[in-house]
């Protein structure tokens, strides 16, 4: 059976026992002590298995990528072809979300007495939220912070500062392309030796795939409130709408047109990292996997996706960035805050770029999204009717993330006259 089946079944194994626990014996303590004892504890390790390998994943592949293009105006195409197209499609994203949050006015499904209690429910880790946000440096200080005065230290944080890890391994494998190759050769073969034994363990980590995921998913499922699905429908249908239509619409026709790839072909072959990053909700947990089979099942180069993926784990935020417009809009609906053509443009301005800093773990968009309410004078504690439905929200956001990325990175491959694998 293959992996991605595997992954299958263990998802839909933890859907179906979380969500029957969840109807049969919501408040039992039997169900506390399988979360508390089973089920997280092996959805942490499966997920920290993960995410340990993340730094020393980027940063090799990062500046072993760089170092194979090797020609600094191929890099420079390269790295302008990247950025631009993480630019473009995160604002068209976004514009995607506001047109359907414009369409459909969420806002005006949720009032009266069931706001009240959203907002009572979460008011706690609304408040925590928003004290996070007004510490986050923003702005001209986000840029200070690439530059890391001791890498070491950025990378060692709990939340490690991923821009400064990229800004330092592309620094890095700049210089490898400007020194002697023959002082470069033992350099370039350390990095290669490290980017391989980082994939070597993390397709062990994948071999605990189904249970870690089903662990994951039984969290997840057996907590969740389904009586939000009632109280905010229409709101969930305007994002999942927004994600599908991004996910199956505009990816298709990206990778038919940019790509010359058959997008159902695609899908298939990137099935395992979607359904990864649904139930890791995390870009940063689900880099490794993203790279391998970006390799593997697409043959895409080294050489790219050790470039592209990297930063597309950190940048390339589309489905965030169409979750912040459509939650920013919603909240401004529900309390009655007017936002005209040009605030909205602003709200696209912000989204792509608050995306952009957001840390690839799970709901790291939350405390940015309370900088873009705040600046559109849209009450920041708002963000309490939204969390209790941000899980299963974030999950689908993330598949957006990271499938983005790949579609990115083949596109990038194809321009540079690669050809992909289609066997």
């Amino acid at each position: 059976m293959s992996r991605h089946a595997k992954i299958f079944i263990g998802l839909i194994t933890g859907a179906i026992a979380g969500v029957s626990a969840n109807f049969l014996f919501p408040d039992a303590e039997i169900l506390k002590l399988i979360q508390t004892y089973i089920s997280d504890p092996l959805g942490k390790i499966f997920l920290n298995l993960l995410i340990m390998m993340v730094i020393p994943l980027v940063f090799a592949s990062l500046s072993l990528g760089v170092a194979q293009i090797g020609d600094l105006k191929k890099l420079g195409r390269i790295g302008l072809k990247t950025i631009g197209y993480f630019f473009l499609v995160t604002a068209l994203a976004v514009t995607i979300g506001l047109i359907l949050v414009n369409v459909i006015k969420p806002g005006d499904y949720l009032q009266g007495e069931t706001k009240t209690q959203l907002l009572s429910s979460y008011s706690e880790q609304a408040s925590q939220i928003k004290e996070v946000s007004e510490k986050t440096e923003f702005g001209i200080q986000t840029l200070v912070n690439i530059v890391p005065r001791n890498p070491l230290a950025a990378v060692a944080k709990p939340n490690p500062e991923m821009l400064a890890l990229i800004f330092v391994s592309l620094m890095i494998g700049i210089a490898l392309t400007m020194i002697d190759k023959a002082k470069a050769e033992p350099l370039i073969k350390l990095l290669a030796g490290i980017n391989d034994v980082t994939i070597v363990i993390i397709n062990i980590a994948m071999k605990l795939a189904p249970f870690g995921v089903a662990a994951l998913i039984f969290s997840v499922t057996s907590r969740f409130g389904f009586e939000l699905l009632v109280a905010l429908g229409m709101y969930m249908v305007t994002v999942l709408s927004g994600l599908t239509i991004l996910l199956f619409g505009i990816y298709s026709i990206l990778i038919k047109i940019f790509a010359k790839y058959n997008p159902l072909l695609f899908f298939k072959k990137v099935q395992t990292v979607m359904m990864t990053a649904f139930s890791t909700s995390s870009s940063s947990a689900t880099l490794p996997t993203t790279i391998s089979v970006a390799q593997t099942n697409l043959g895409i180069p080294q050489q790219i996706t050790g470039f592209v993926l990297p930063l597309g784990a950190t940048m390339n935020m589309n489905g965030t960035a169409l979750f912040e417009g459509v939650t920013v809009l919603f909240l401004a609906q529900v309390f009655g805050v007017e936002l005209s053509l040009g605030v909205q443009l602003i709200v696209i301005l912000m989204s792509v770029l608050t995306a952009i800093g957001t840390a690839g773990v799970p709901s790291g968009s939350i405390p940015l999204l309370a900088i873009v309410l705040a600046m559109v004078h849209v009450p920041v504690e708002g963000i309490a009717i939204i969390l209790g439905a941000d899980r299963l929200l974030d999950m689908c956001r993330t598949v957006l993330n990271v499938t983005g990325d790949i579609t990115c990175s083949a596109y990038i491959a194809r321009s540079e006259g690669f050809e992909l694998k289609t066997d």
